[in-house]
């Protein structure tokens, strides 16, 4: 009986086994930002396909080899290149006109800025961290999260057997975004089976009867507040920080590139809240090299001495860093991502919708009533909710 093959899917596999062989050098800017552009412009018609249900939302991921020739581009370079013009000092009769230029582009609000004159800003740097106005973000007193930062919902819900959404229809795993888990216990990974999204997920809940995991994703735009802040009270125990690619985290490339997060430098926080498990990551992106913490003043992002690594582990046993809610968590330059992973009582309901924009100390999650006010270890003694 004659065999027939899919000259096609072997092509393809042929060519994918050719790319994983070659030495990949960086490419010119020109070049790969021009093989972008086309490959926005074919996603862009997907995507809208997709909003009208014509096609699958997972048909409009890129492909292997696209996200590799993207990963060519110089972004490190490139963004270190970004962060030394962002701290060059300006003359003072060029400001209003260079940082004006900025704050019309992204539509920055400098009313609310703690210092409203452009002219006291001495380079793009401080304009990006400025400070606002006592007062300028309340927070609210009926939340039982809050957002951490000015931005855009891009996902937020339930994380389902370890799968967190990056977009809608486009998932990545828990387990890659966190690594191991060696918080639980304060040793060695729990986790037995390594390739097991949901018993890593199990893992990070303290009461699995009661409570689930929920996760948001709030995006920076260029225009937006850079500093981010605690939106629980809670306690950091740990740090875990990913040296990664510098990807862009527009919307437009999480909906293109799968795993992007996976991908990208970040440095995940975690510990624990009045309610169990609680992770907050600052994900890195082009022209965002440099991520500060103000607590943590060894931590060292877009750094060539840790890019071979995995991951760098670092724990707060001798000073446990507690930290209440709206209080200042650090820093970006431009704009990034902040992922919130944590476990909540069952029920607990969301205020936002994707899309949304939101400002540091606005609801994001309410607790249902008969939790609020509780302890996380009254909440282990309760019975589930009838």
């Amino acid at each position: 009986m004659p065999v027939f093959f899919d000259t096609n899917i072997m092509a393809q596999s042929s060519f994918k086994q050719y790319l994983r062989s070659l030495r990949w050098t960086p490419i010119p800017v020109g070049v790969g930002l021009a093989l972008i552009a086309f490959q926005q412009f074919r996603h862009t018609r997907k995507r809208e396909a997709a909003r009208l249900g014509q096609v699958d939302p997972c048909d409009c991921l890129a492909d292997e080899w696209e996200v590799e020739a993207y990963k060519l581009l110089p972004l490190r370079q490139f963004s270190k290149a970004w962060g030394w013009v962002n701290g060059l000092e300006l003359p003072e009769w060029s400001r209003k006109s260079v940082l004006g230029l900025y704050v019309r582009t992204f539509g920055c609000n400098m009313a609310e800025a703690e210092v409203e004159d452009l002219g006291k800003y001495r380079c793009l740097s401080e304009l990006f961290r400025r400070s606002l106005k006592e007062g300028a973000r309340p927070i609210d007193p009926s939340a039982a999260l809050v957002s951490p930062a000015d931005g855009k919902i891009m996902s937020f819900g339930t994380v389902n057997c370890g799968a967190l959404d990056q977009v809608k229809g486009v998932s990545y795993s828990l387990r890659k975004f966190l690594g191991p888990n060696c918080w639980s216990a304060g040793g060695p990974m729990v986790v037995t089976k390594r390739d097991d999204d949901d018993c890593f997920h199990r893992t990070c809940l303290s009461d699995g009867e009661n409570n689930a995991l929920y996760q948001c994703v709030v995006y920076l735009a260029p225009g937006d507040y850079h500093r981010f802040h605690s939106c629980v009270d809670w306690k950091v125990a740990f740090r875990r920080h990913f040296p990664g690619e510098l990807l862009s985290v527009n919307p437009s490339i999480a909906a293109w590139v799968r795993d992007l997060f996976v991908l990208n430098e970040r440095v995940s926080y975690v510990g624990k809240w009045k309610y169990g498990f609680f992770s907050m990551t600052a994900v890195g992106a082009t022209n965002v090299g440099s991520i500060q913490v103000y607590f943590d003043e060894e931590l060292k992002t877009n750094d060539a001495s840790t890019r071979k690594t995995v991951f760098r582990d670092k724990y707060f046993d001798d000073r446990l860093v507690e930290l209440s809610r709206g209080s200042a968590f650090g820093e970006f330059n431009l704009g990034s991502t902040i992922v919130l992973v944590f476990e909540a009582p069952k029920g607990t309901k969301a205020c936002v919708e994707v899309g949304q924009q939101v400002r540091m100390g606005q609801a994001l999650f309410r607790i249902p009533h008969s939790y609020v006010g509780k302890t996380l270890d009254e909440t282990q003694h309760q019975g589930p909710q009838r």
